[in-house]
């Protein structure tokens, strides 16, 4: 039998250093973004809350008038003006506002600049640096897929790309490509700390384990943020990157450029690898109850209202 005809898609990466000014940043990447359709790109990642400074290192009460309702948000119409323009599909990370709850999220604009719905970050970390757990609501949207005009994408962000759970969850629902804008640097408690190759192999783990591309974005550059007990100070390390079906990484930037990473996959051909390899014919799903609990136990406790 003869093989399916290629179906060929172009990602990008986009990976730059942000000024703490929303016009400055919200330029440069539909910049960047024009460069990377230049370049053949059909689906552009942007980086984790491009609009700005990763506000999240202090704990500031007037931090809260970044947030933005999803509905008229000027960047979300910006990029589907842009996205409509090129063709090209952009997911689109923003501080959301929903009447008192406020999320970390992304807005997926498809080539026509069609809104196809929202992501609300599900895993929200909590430690020095990152402390997004003083403005961000856990997503309530459930994991999410979307079927673009060039492939079905699923979309991680940031700390949701340490969990394979999620992951594979995503490509479980149909996810060809695996997607994740991320904020990520040196820790402000300990600047010799450099996670960025363990960072690497966690998502590489999971575009080999799950056979799909993935496509990683960072931020580069410093950021000083003001708090209560002074200036708090990330260096953000980069290195974002593409990796291919088994896990090896097609393009890579370095840790201090404003970089455009474009490759290129078959998304037919990958198909077939990833049926053939058999890691989704041999789950054993009865096996995995442990996964739904915090402790391990595979067997919880009948509960009882009963008062002793």
């Amino acid at each position: 039998m003869a093989n399916k005809e290629e179906r060929i898609v172009a990602v990008a990466a986009l990976q730059f250093a942000c000024t703490d000014d929303v016009d400055t940043n919200v330029a440069k990447a539909e910049k960047m973004v024009r460069e990377a359709h230049s370049k053949g790109a059909n689906i552009v990642l942007i980086q984790e809350l491009f609009e700005g400074y990763y506000f999240c290192q202090a704990q500031r009460e007037d931090f809260f008038a970044r947030a933005r309702p999803r509905e008229g948000h000027p960047t979300i119409q910006r990029m589907q003006r842009l996205a409509k323009e090129l063709g090209v599909v952009i997911p689109v990370s923003f501080f959301e506002e929903a009447n008192n709850a406020h999320y970390n999220s992304i807005v997926l604009i498809d080539a026509d600049g069609t809104d196809l719905g929202l992501y609300r970050k599900s895993h929200i970390p909590d430690g020095p640096g990152y402390q997004e757990k003083f403005y961000f609501n856990p997503g309530d949207t459930g994991f999410k897929v979307f079927k673009t005009k060039f492939a079905t994408i699923g979309i991680g962000i940031c700390w949701d790309q340490w969990f394979p759970e999620m992951a594979r969850a995503l490509v479980l629902m149909g996810a060809e490509v695996l997607f994740y804008p991320t904020a990520i640097g040196n820790e402000p408690q300990d600047a010799d700390l450099d996670s960025s190759a363990h960072w690497r192999r966690v998502m590489q783990g999971h575009a080999g384990a799950n056979v799909v591309p993935l496509v990683a974005s960072n931020r580069v550059g410093q950021e000083v943020i003001q708090t209560e007990h002074g200036p708090s100070k990330i260096t953000f390390y980069g290195t974002s990157f593409i990796a291919g079906a088994t896990g090896e990484i097609v393009q890579s930037a370095d840790g201090k450029s404003d970089t455009v990473l474009v490759a290129k996959f078959d998304l037919n051909q990958i198909k077939v690898k990833r049926h053939s390899w058999g890691v989704f014919r041999d789950r054993r799903p009865e096996l995995y109850k442990a996964l739904l609990t915090l402790d391990g136990k595979t067997e919880m406790p009948a509960f009882s209202s009963t008062v002793r």
